[in-house]
This record gives C-alpha cells, structure tokens and sequence, in this order.
C-alpha cells in the first residue's frame, strides 16, 4: 500500500475528546473514526489489524475443534423474556419494534438464540461435546461509553458456546478453551492475568476474567502477593482485620451533634472507624435494603446486588428513607422490621461498636451483634482492599489495574433448562446440556494492545498483529535513484509476502519519520541519497533507537529472517 494513496489521516495534536493512550494514538494515527458516542468506524489500518486478531482467533478457536457458524443481530424479546435477561441487562438491552409491532432485541450476546438452534440439531449423547463460536457485531446501550474502544455501544465480539454432557465434561472444555485464549494473547504479543470474575447478567456458577495489566485500566484486581489468587475487585476476598475484641458492654446513648458521616463519628468519639458500625440503604428492584457494614470497609454493590438476587440496585434517596422511618446519619440496626436487612460478617469482627440511634445527633455506644440486633442475611459484601489477608493463603493483597480481554463462564443447566435443549443419554434417558460461553471482544483486544505497547512517539504493535510489517520510506522521491530503488524495493518485498507500507509523499524527513513511530510497524526500511552512497538502506526496528545499514542485496533476505525466524 502507498501511502499517498492510503485513506485515513494522522494528526499531529491528540482530539480534546480522547480520553486513554489507546484512544488518543488511534485518533492521531488515522485507525478509527468516532461517529457517536461509543461508536467508531475502522478505517484501513485499524481495520487489518482486527483482521489479523480474528484470524489468531480463529486459529486457536479452530484448534480446539470448534465450529465456526453466524448468528443474527436481530433476536425476539420473547426468548430475552423466556430466560429473565431482559430484566439482568435492564436499559443495556437495545430494543425495538418491526412494521408489525413485534418486539425485538439487539444481541448484547447470543445464549439464547444458540440454545435453541442446540434444542433442534442435538438429540443423543453421541452429538455432544460440541464448541460452536461466531465473530459478530454486539450492541450494548452503555450509559457512559468512554476510552475509544474500551468501552463502546456497538463492538465486534468472538462468542464461544460449549455444550457437554455434564459438569466433568464441562470442566474439560473449560480447560481446554483458557489455555486457547492463553495462545490468543500470546500470539497477539500480550501478558494476560486469569482473574475470578462476576459472571454478572450472563449469569453461571463459576467465571473468569483476562486482564492485560496496565496503569489506566478501568477495572481494579485483586491478587496475592504469596500464592496464585487473583480477581477482579467486583468478586475478590479477603481475611479482613479482627477488631478489638472484649467484654459486651451495656448500651450506652451518646449526644452526637451534627455528626452524620462515619468520619466525623470517629473523629468525635476519637475512636478508630473499625469501632463503628456503618448503615447504607439500598433500593433492590424498589425493595429498601438496610445494609451494616463495620465503618472502616465500603459496600461491594455488585457483591450485594448478587446476594439479595435482584436485578436494578441503586442507593435509596433520601425520600425512601424516610418513608421507612430511618434517620440517614443516624440510622440504627437495632429494632428494624419490615425491611430486609443485611450484615456484612465484618459485624462479628469486633465487640462494643458504634452505631446509630434512629434519632436525630444520638448514636449508640456498645452495639454487638447478634445480642442487639438481627440481620435476614450474613453475607461478605465488602470490597475487598490491598494490605487485607488472601483467602487462599493468607498473605498480603496487592492491588493493580487492567482491562478486561476476555470472559468465560460455566453456566451448568439455566439455559438448556429453560428453553429445552435436552439429549438422550446412553440409558435413553433425558438430560439437559451442560453449557459453557466463552467471549473475547476484538476492538477492546486491539485498544488493549496499544495500551501495553506504546511510548511518547506512538503505537508499538507485536509483529502478528500489525497492520503492515514493513514501513518504507523514501526521502526524497525527487531523485531518481531514491525513487527507482525504493519502487524497486516495494516491488521485491510485496513479491515475497512481506506487507509494506510504502511512504512515498512528498514529504520531509521529520514528517515522515514521526508517522513512522506513531503508526508503529515493527521494521522501518529508509532509503535516501546517503544510503545509497553505500549502495544500502538503513533498517531501524521500532524498538530500537538506532538503524543500521543493511546492503540493498541483503535487504529483503534480511527482513523475511527477522519476520519469520528459523
């Protein structure tokens, strides 16, 4: 490709409206194109390095025996509502009507509509275990879209269903597809941390995350700095502090003006926020949840939100709290009825808390559970902290950040259950399928690949992934000799296979050696009326400060060792 002839523009200055490395050098370096918020079209160069992702996929997909087929984008609500997910997914769920008024969905993801298609081609043990996979086009309707590509309303997505005949067999497949997206991000040139996940509103028992580490991840991991327990902040815990631990003693109210933060409360009494118990009200599907925590954690809502089974959770407004007779600043856990309560087991770690008194600047001192008050539920929704113990081993946690790559799920029997897809086992009796999903979102895979391979001149793309191999560069297309070698050049290199990026503007040196680095292709061939003296080009790797002069004989022998090493 000539790049005089390339469609697609680099830009000098960074947009206003980028927000992370990844976004800011795909702007400038011409790759994609914003059209709405969480929208982008992909123009040439981004788009044959999703290609070149794909293929990976493929390949590693393909290698574990799974069947490469295409699902519609278009899906009935129906089959949504016949498994609940419409209320998991809420307002994420893009939905319309067609000319006759029948409801339909813009596939977030494809587990129904595989199941069924499952339903009507699987009928004996004998057609199971089966891995089928697609690489389509999902819609989200993500309320904060931000990040370029990181998080989008509309994203291409490689989605892998497993269909077994049970848990062991599942647990097999399971396997077998981690270690395939291992290859994956290997292949692509990146470092990927296996996390315990949420499986969130795709639902299963059991799910986990692949996470490219870097600084400005918008997800925050937990892992062990003695053993190999790591998980995305949303699932992680941890052995958390014991609190001081002594006689109960009797209740004692204690006047507490102005004071309604767990800051202000330790700081009046002069008392450590571990010593106090902290009270959140929560709306669950319009449900009040009175939530006690010790004062010194923070409600985990994703964890809560799991707990008490619902599908919308939001902090209760101040209208709602009152109508349940609570004091915000000054709730107590002591006489409550008629709401659901629930504890966080940090409420047994401790003896002669502080707590609210349900009254206007009053809290009460020596509040123990379960003497003084009774919760519906003791469930761990605390999120989990770096110093805090591991669950595993009990060594210190550490924290770092990522962006999610990847996510599998065992989702066991919901699915097949709920819609049908059965088979015959060998005693002919019916049994439903044992299902697995298994996602890796190609755009958000291309974003994270910059985040982990850049500096302050551009983009440093691994050798399988990058657009172009070779960037050749011509200074000075106005001599003949430069322009005859390097259309010569172009010529012996593209009929040997290597993808070159022919520079062949009219430009100076600066300019194109700038495009060069922020563009990212790995090789840099210069041809200029000072190699040519030595009858040579200078060959500089990406990642490398300096070049060196390679004969021009020697040249195309040179970079094919360097792509496809013995």
């Amino acid at each position: 490709m000539r790049l005089s002839k390339l469609f697609g523009k680099t830009l000098r200055q960074t947009p206003s409206e980028a927000e992370n490395i990844s976004h800011q050098l795909l702007l400038r370096a011409g790759m994609i194109h914003q059209v709405a918020a969480g929208v982008y079209s992909y123009l040439p160069l981004g788009w044959r390095v999703l290609r070149k992702i794909e293929q990976i996929i493929r390949e590693e997909m393909d290698s574990i025996g799974a069947q490469e087929l295409m699902m519609p984008v278009l899906q009935p609500l129906e089959l949504w509502e016949g498994t609940g997910r419409n209320l998991a997914f809420g307002e994420t769920l893009f939905t319309l009507s067609d000319r006759r008024d029948r409801k339909l969905v813009l596939g977030p993801t494809h587990e129904e509509v595989i199941t069924v298609l499952v339903r009507r081609n699987v009928q004996s043990y004998r057609d199971l275990p089966l891995l089928l996979y697609q690489i389509q086009t999902k819609f989200r309707d993500e309320p904060r879209p931000r990040g370029g590509l990181i998080r989008v309303r509309e994203f291409t997505m490689k989605d892998l269903y497993s269909f077994d005949t049970d848990e062991e067999g599942l647990n097999i497949t399971y396997g077998k597809v981690i270690q395939a997206y291992r290859n994956i991000y290997v292949r692509c040139g990146l470092s990927a941390l296996v996390v315990e996940a949420d499986s969130g509103a795709i639902g299963g028992k059991e799910s986990h995350e692949f996470m490219v580490i870097t600084p400005t991840g918008e997800d925050e991991i937990i892992y062990c700095s003695g053993c190999d327990y790591a998980a995305n902040v949303e699932r992680a815990e941890s052995i958390k502090s014991p609190g001081d631990v002594g006689e109960m003693l009797p209740i004692e109210e204690v006047a507490t003006p102005g004071i309604i933060t767990i800051e202000e409360l330790a700081s009046f009494l002069g008392i450590p926020k571990s010593k106090t118990l902290k009270a959140v009200f929560y709306a669950a599907d319009g449900e009040l949840v009175f939530v006690t925590i010790r004062g010194d954690l923070e409600v985990n809502e994703v964890k809560l939100k799991n707990a008490v089974k619902c599908h919308r959770l939001a902090l209760a407004t101040e209208e709602e709290v009152k109508r349940a007779g609570l004091v915000a600043g000054s709730a107590s856990p002591l006489g409550i009825s008629g709401i659901k309560r629930v504890g966080d087991p940090s409420i047994t770690l401790g003896t002669n808390f502080v707590a609210g008194a349900n009254k206007p600047d009053t809290h009460l001192k020596n509040v123990n559970y379960p003497r003084d008050f009774d919760v519906d539920l003791v469930v761990d929704i605390a999120t989990a902290r770096a110093g805090e113990g591991c669950p595993k081993c009990g060594s210190r946690l550490l924290s770092t950040r990522g962006i999610e790559v990847g996510h599998v799920f065992k989702l066991g029997t919901f699915f097949s259950e709920t819609l049908g897809a059965y088979y015959l086992d060998r005693e002919g009796r019916q049994r439903p399928i044992v299902m697995g999903c298994y996602g890796i979102g190609t755009g958000r895979l291309l974003a994270a690949a910059i985040e982990q391979n850049h500096d302050d001149k551009g983009i440093i793309w691994p050798l399988p992934i990058a657009p172009y191999q070779v960037y050749l560069c011509a200074l000075g297309m106005d001599n003949p000799e430069v322009a005859s070698t390097s259309e010569r050049l172009y010529t012996e290199l593209e009929g040997v296979g290597v993808e070159v990026l022919f520079d062949d503007r009219m430009e100076s040196a600066g300019v194109k050696f700038n495009d060069a680095d922020l563009l990212g292709i790995p090789f840099r061939l210069t041809v200029s009326p000072r190699t040519l003296r030595s009858d040579s080009v200078e060959l500089k790797q990406r990642t490398q400060r300096e070049g060196e002069l390679v004969p021009l004989k020697q040249v195309t022998e040179r970079l094919k060792g360097l792509i496809n090493p013995p």
